[in-house]
This record gives structure tokens, C-alpha cells and sequence, in this order.
């Protein structure tokens, strides 16, 4: 467990500028008209009560993270973008904070009910309201993607599924895991290989599987989830240590390394702008796959870059993480540590 005492403060940089070093920022201009009709679609799934749904699709601010992240979809593959996030995050607050948190029986169920859409995609919408989402969510992706991607989407939502249990069992069990072990899983929790799926969806990129199986390729996935993972983790774990949750890599560093926070946050700061160096390194080695499939790699690799930076900024402009904190300068931002939660 942890052995070093929370400060009242922590200094943060600015993760964005280090991710910027790569990764450009794009604005989808349909964000707006987008977010009208994925609302209307969620209010009608039932998922929260009106004080619990006023505040999930207002405080998430989900159709910007669309928008950042999905710069060149149209309408109707952008709205579907916004429908994967209120999909994904009602999911997976679900059993990080919600009425599963800690019930790995629970989550297990919950994938179990998920797991028959896959096995019934054009059966009847179930009535649990998370497998009707998923199940709303399938059917839109089918219509205009790739087989390859489709099956890319249904391999990463097993994957993440899976990883949902596991998680939920060490927080179960207060379990802190190896700074390594931590890294492996978290993106599969993260959701980056769905989101990499998402991408060829927005864009109805065709791209065989050879470029999948490359061990470059492979490579450049793992830099560029941990790209967007390592920012989560800072950014969120103010969050989490208030709710108890210490299913955190910033967590994971000062157990392993037996450091207090500060020098925690600095060495996965650290970590993140190395990992930039690797992406760019493994990005200069990519084989060819002939002209025509180049083409569509590049803009692949584009819109991949586009969603890490727009995520990364999201962390900050998104109340989940910093409530009451002025991020307008992001630049060595102090950030109050705040009260536990739940005593």
C-alpha cells in the first residue's frame, strides 16, 4: 500500500504541449448539430434519472471530446462518435464509481449481458439499458464499416470488457499492481484499441489487416494509447485518490518506487515525453504497404494523432478532473488535493 502521506497541493505540466511535440489539434465544426440528435438518442435509453442524466451529458462535456477527436467525421459518423462516449463512459462509471465499483460479480454479469448482443447483433435490443446502448452502438457501426474493422471493434470491446472485471477485482481486493502490469492493463481499460476501431468507422478508412499484424504498427498502437493513458491518470487521479480509488499508474509509481507524490507525477511526466520520443521514432521506421494503402495509413495515423491530442486536452477542459481549478494557463498548473469523499 501506500506508504507516503498526500500533500495539499501537486504541480502538474502542461501534458497537452508534450503530447503537441506530435499530435495536432483539430476542431470537427458539426459538433453542435451532432450532439442534438446523440442527446435525443440517450434520453431515450433510460440509462439515469434527469438529475443524474442533466449531469452526466453537461459535465462530460462528451460532444467537445467528439469534436477534438474526430475532426473530419460527417454528421451522422460524428454523432455516432458522441454515442460511443456516452456508451463508453456511463459503462465504464458504472464500476469505477457507480453501483458496481468493487462488485467484480457484478461487472462480470454486466459483460455477460454485453457478450449476448455480440453473439445476437440483430436480435431484439435488450432491455438492460447498457446492452441496449451497446447493442444501438453495433448497429450503427455495421452500417458503413469495413468487416475488418467491425471485427477489430468486437476483438478491443472483449478485451476492455474483460479488463473492466479485473479491475474492478483489485479494487475489490485494494489491490496496487506493479507499475508494468498496471501499464498492460490500462490499455485495455482505456478502450484504445475500440477507439482505434472508432476511427477507421469516422473516417470509413479500408485498410487490410497486414498493416494490423505489423509489429510497428503494434508498437505505434501501444505509444499511442499510453499517450493518452498516462495523461488520464494524472488528470484523474485528483479524482480518484478523493474517492478512494487507487487504481491510479500515479498510485502504482509511488508504491514501486517508494516516492511521495510529487516525485510520482514527475516521473510519469517524465515517462509520457519519452514515450512521445518512441512514437516519433517507430512512426520514421513504417514500412511501405504500396501507394494505395499508404494513403489510407496516413490518414489513419493522422486522425489517430488528432484523437490523442484532443483527448489529452479534454482531461483538462472537462469538469470530471479539475472542478474549481483555473486551467486556462496550463503550465506548471497548481492543483489542491482534494477532500476524500468517502471516509
Amino acid at each position: 500500500m501506500i506508504r507516503h502521506a498526500l500533500p495539499t497541493q501537486f504541480c502538474l505540466q502542461d501534458l497537452s504541449a508534450i503530447t503537441g511535440r506530435v499530435c495536432e489539434l483539430r476542431v470537427n465544426p458539426l459538433q453542435a448539430e451532432a450532439d442534438a440528435g446523440a442527446r435525443e438518442w440517450f434520453n431515450s435509453m433510460g440509462v439515469y434519472d434527469e438529475r443524474m442524466k442533466h449531469k452526466f451529458l453537461n459535465y462530460g462535456k462528451f460532444d467537445l471530446f467528439a469534436a477534438l477527436s474526430f475532426p473530419d467525421a460527417d454528421l451522422k459518423h460524428l454523432e455516432t462518435c458522441i454515442i460511443f462516449f456516452f456508451w463508453a463512459f456511463s459503462t465504464d462509471d458504472l464500476s469505477d464509481e457507480g453501483a458496481l465499483q468493487s462488485k467484480p460479480d457484478a461487472v462480470q454479469a454486466g459483460h455477460d449481458i454485453s457478450m449476448s448482443v455480440l453473439n445476437n447483433p440483430d436480435g431484439p435490443r435488450p432491455k438492460y439499458p447498457y446492452a441496449a446502448m451497446f447493442h444501438d452502438l453495433l448497429r450503427r457501426f455495421r452500417e458503413t464499416s469495413t468487416p475488418g474493422a467491425y471485427t477489430r471493434f468486437i476483438r478491443a470491446f472483449e478485451e476492455w470488457s474483460s479488463s473492466q472485471v479485473k479491475q474492478a477485482r483489485n479494487r475489490s481486493q485494494d489491490r496496487i499492481a506493479s507499475v508494468d502490469e498496471f501499464i498492460q492493463m490500462r490499455r485495455a481499460t482505456i478502450g484504445g484499441a475500440m477507439v482505434e476501431a472508432m476511427i477507421e468507422y469516422s473516417l470509413d478508412l479500408d485498410l487490410p489487416d497486414v498493416v494490423f499484424d505489423n509489429p510497428i504498427i503494434k508498437a505505434m498502437s501501444d505509444a499511442t494509447n499510453d499517450l493518452m493513458t498516462w495523461p488520464n491518470d494524472l488528470c484523474s487521479f485528483n479524482k480518484e485518490q478523493s474517492d478512494g480509488d487507487y487504481q491510479n499508474l500515479v498510485f502504482c509509481v509511488m508504491n514501486e518506487r517508494n516516492v511521495g507524490l510529487q516525485r510520482a507525477i514527475d516521473i510519469l511526466t517524465d515517462m509520457l515525453s519519452q514515450r512521445v520520443e518512441d512514437y516519433i521514432g517507430l512512426k520514421n521506421s513504417l514500412p511501405s504497404f504500396g501507394p494505395e494503402v499508404d494513403a489510407e495509413l496516413a490518414r489513419y495515423l493522422r486522425a489517430l494523432e488528432n484523437f490523442v491530442q484532443g483527448t489529452v486536452l479534454w482531461y483538462y477542459l472537462s469538469p470530471r478532473y479539475f472542478r474549481g481549478v483555473d486551467v486556462t494557463n496550463r503550465d506548471n498548473l497548481v492543483v489542491p488535493i482534494f477532500e476524500r469523499a468517502h471516509l
